[in-house]
C-alpha cells in the first residue's frame, strides 16, 4: 500500500519540457573558498584553486557551484563581513580570477550561484566609516540603524535585543568630537553593523550589486540572513522570559527577524534577475517558521528558500517522513521547488551529527568532550544522502560531505576564528569549514601546495582524501558520483510526479516511491528484510540501483539505505 504525500505543482506553475529552469531539480555545491583550494601557498583557499578544482566538480555531477563570499573583508565572520561588495579580496584572487572561474565553469556546462550579505555590512566599508564620521542626523548615518541610547544620558542602549553571537545587539559609537554618541544596531557581530533598509539609498545600492555580478555571468544569489533586514518599526523592546532572556517560543524566531518588509526586497529583485538571460535565481537563507515559507517565495518572490527542517530532524522514520511531506506541501502551494540540505558551513557536518543519539541537543559547534559514533555517524550519513537525493527539488551539497568528512572538534582555541567563540567562548563553527584533503600522501592532504593550512586537518582526513576514495567501489566519493547520475537518469529531482509513502513496513524502515525507484531507509538498529513493495512486487527481486552499505540478498542493513528499480 502506498499514500501520495505531495501533489505535482499547478501545471501553470511547471516548465515545459525542455525549459531551462535549472534551479528546479539542480544538485548545488556549496564552494567555501577559504577551505577548498589554495592555489598560491598561502594556507588560504583562494578563486584560482576553486577553479583548478572544477573538474572535479564536473566529475561529480552537480550542476552548479554555490561560492560563499570572496569579497574585500577583514574576515572577523569568515568573509560574511563585507567591506566591499563589487571586488575580490586580495587573499583569494581578483576580479579577473572571478571572471575567469564563472568562465571555465560554465564552459563545463555548471552554474555558478553567488553569496549576497544584504543584512550588514563589515565595520569597515566606507559607507560605515562616512557614517562614523558625519554624526547623527546625517544622511550618511541614515544608511545604517543608529539611534539614541536611553537612560538619563543615552547610556543604555536603544532596547533589549541580543546578538546572534551574544552579548547586546548594541554598540556605542564615540562621536567626532569626542564625546559618547548614538549606538548601532549589529544582530550579529560588532564588526556587522545593519543596513537600514528603510532608506532607498540601501536599496538602490543593492540593486547595484545584483546587476554587478550578473553582468559578470553569475547564474544566481544565494541570500545570506534573508528573513532579517527589516526590523520592526520603533525598534521595540522584546518580550523577555523569567531568566530576563529573550522569550522565543518554539518554533519562532527573534522579534528582529521574520518582519514583513523583507518579502516586498525580493519583490524588488525578481524583476532584475528576470530581465537577464539564462535563467538567473536566487535562493534564500532564511531561518523562519514553516508556515510562512510560501510567503518568501512565488514567482514574483524568490525562487527558492532552504528547507532547514531536513537538516534538523533527527534520525528516525517519523521525524524524517515529517520533515519531507510537510516542505512539499508548502512548496507546492505556490507552484515551487524545494530544497534539500544535510550540511553546510555553519552547522555540525551530519557526518558527525548522526553519530549521537536521536535527540541529542548540541551546543553552538562541537565540543571536545563530545565523542561521537564516526562509524554509524557515517553510516546514517551516507543513508540520509541517498534519501535527499531522490527527493523532487534542488540539492544542495556542501563540500567534503562526498568524502564523508567529520566535524573536526580539535582545534586550538587560538586558531578559532568564530566570532560565537570568541565573543562567548563556545566552540563556534570552524571545525565544519577545516580545509578539505585531496590527497592522502601530500603535506595539507594536497590544500595548498607549500604544506600550509589556516586550520589544522586532523589524521583522519588522510584515509578520506579525494584520492584515496577515487575509483574505490562503496567509498563515499564514488556512492555520491553514481547516486547523483542515478537521480538524473532517472528524473528523481524533478516535481511532475508525487513522493509516495511505502505504508505498513516493518518498525524502522521509511520507503518511498520515486516513479520507477523504490527508495528504502533502515533507521532501526538491526537489519531488516525487504518488503513487498508497491501492487504487492517483491522487492527482494528488485534490482540494487545504489546502496550506502554493502548490500545482503533480500535484506536491508541496519542505518542504510538503498535504491531498488522494480523489475
Amino acid at each position: 500500500m502506498t499514500t501520495t504525500t505531495s501533489s505535482p505543482a499547478p501545471a501553470t506553475a511547471q516548465p515545459e519540457a525542455g525549459a531551462p529552469e535549472w534551479w528546479r531539480d539542480a544538485v548545488v555545491y556549496q564552494v567555501y573558498p577559504r577551505s577548498f583550494a589554495d592555489a598560491d601557498g598561502d594556507g588560504m583557499g583562494d578563486l584560482p584553486g576553486v577553479t583548478s578544482r572544477l573538474p572535479y566538480l564536473r566529475e561529480l555531477g552537480v550542476d552548479a557551484l554555490w561560492l560563499s563570499p570572496f569579497y574585500t573583508s577583514p574576515q572577523r565572520d569568515g568573509g560574511y563581513d563585507v567591506a566591499d561588495y563589487c571586488d575580490v579580496d586580495p587573499r583569494f584572487g581578483s576580479l579577473a580570477d572571478a571572471d575567469e572561474l564563472i568562465a571555465s565553469a560554465h564552459a563545463m556546462g555548471l552554474k555558478v550561484i553567488v553569496d549576497i550579505v544584504p543584512n550588514h555590512s563589515s565595520s569597515e566599508h566606507e559607507l560605515f566609516q562616512q557614517a562614523l564620521a558625519a554624526g547623527p542626523g546625517s544622511p550618511e548615518r541614515d544608511m545604517y540603524v543608529f539611534a539614541d541610547g536611553r537612560g538619563e544620558h543615552g547610556e543604555l542602549p536603544p532596547n533589549n535585543w541580543t546578538s546572534i553571537f551574544h552579548g547586546e545587539a548594541w554598540t556605542r559609537v564615540t562621536e567626532a568630537d569626542g564625546t559618547p554618541g548614538q549606538w548601532y544596531l549589529h544582530i550579529f557581530d560588532t564588526s556587522q553593523p545593519d543596513w537600514n533598509w528603510q532608506n532607498p539609498r540601501v536599496h538602490a545600492l543593492f540593486r547595484d550589486v545584483l546587476r554587478f555580478w550578473l553582468d559578470r555571468g553569475a547564474d544566481g544569489f544565494r541570500v545570506d540572513v534573508a528573513h532579517g533586514m527589516v526590523k520592526p518599526e520603533g525598534l521595540p523592546d522584546a518580550a523577555v522570559n523569567a531568566e530576563g532572556l529573550l522569550d522565543i517560543p518554539e518554533g519562532e524566531v527573534p522579534i528582529y527577524f521574520d518582519n514583513d518588509g523583507v518579502l516586498e526586497i525580493y519583490r524588488e529583485w525578481r524583476p532584475i534577475l528576470d530581465s537577464y538571460e539564462g535563467e538567473r535565481m536566487m535562493v534564500l537563507e532564511a531561518w523562519i517558521p514553516e508556515h510562512r515559507l510560501p510567503l518568501y517565495i512565488g514567482p514574483e518572490e524568490a525562487h527558492q528558500s532552504f528547507n532547514f527542517g531536513f537538516l534538523q530532524a533527527t534520525w528516525g522514520v517519523e521525524t524524517m517522513r515529517a520533515a519531507i511531506e510537510k516542505p512539499l506541501a508548502l512548496a507546492d502551494a505556490v507552484g515551487a521547488p524545494t530544497t534539500w540540505v544535510l550540511s553546510n558551513h555553519d552547522v555540525i557536518r551530519h557526518a558527525t551529527r548522526y553519530g549521537f543519539p536521536p535527540g541529542y541537543r548540541f551546543g553552538e559547534g562541537l565540543g571536545r568532550e563530545e565523542t561521537p559514533d564516526a562509524a554509524l555517524g557515517l553510516a546514517r550519513a551516507r543513508a540520509a544522502t541517498l534519501l535527499m537525493l531522490s527527493l523532487p527539488g534542488a540539492a544542495y551539497l556542501y563540500q567534503g560531505e562526498e568524502l564523508g568528512l567529520p566535524e573536526v572538534a580539535e582545534i586550538p582555541d587560538a586558531l578559532r576564528e568564530d566570532p560565537a567563540h570568541l565573543r562567548a567562548g563556545v566552540p563556534g563553527r570552524d571545525g565544519c569549514r577545516v580545509p578539505l584533503p585531496w590527497r592522502a600522501d601530500a603535506p595539507a592532504y594536497g590544500f595548498s601546495p607549500t604544506g600550509e593550512s589556516w586550520l589544522p586537518q586532523p589524521e583522519e582526513f588522510g584515509a578520506l582524501a579525494a584520492d584515496a576514495q577515487e575509483g574505490v567501489t562503496g567509498s563515499t566519493l564514488e556512492m555520491y558520483r553514481a547516486a547523483i547520475a542515478l537521480r538524473r537518469e532517472h528524473g528523481l529531482g524533478r516535481s511532475d510526479a508525487p513522493v509516495e509513502f511505502l505504508e505498513d513496513l516493518p518498525e524502522g524502515l521509511l520507503g518511498l516511491v520515486r516513479g520507477e525507484v523504490v527508495v528504502l531507509v533502515n533507521t532501526s538498529e538491526q537489519e531488516l528484510p525487504l518488503p513487498a513493495g508497491p501492487d504487492g512486487l517483491d522487492l527482494a527481486d528488485a534490482e540494487v540501483l545504489v546502496g550506502s552499505a554493502e548490500p545482503v540478498p533480500g535484506r536491508l542493513p541496519a542505518d542504510a539505505a538503498v535504491w531498488l528499480r522494480r523489475r
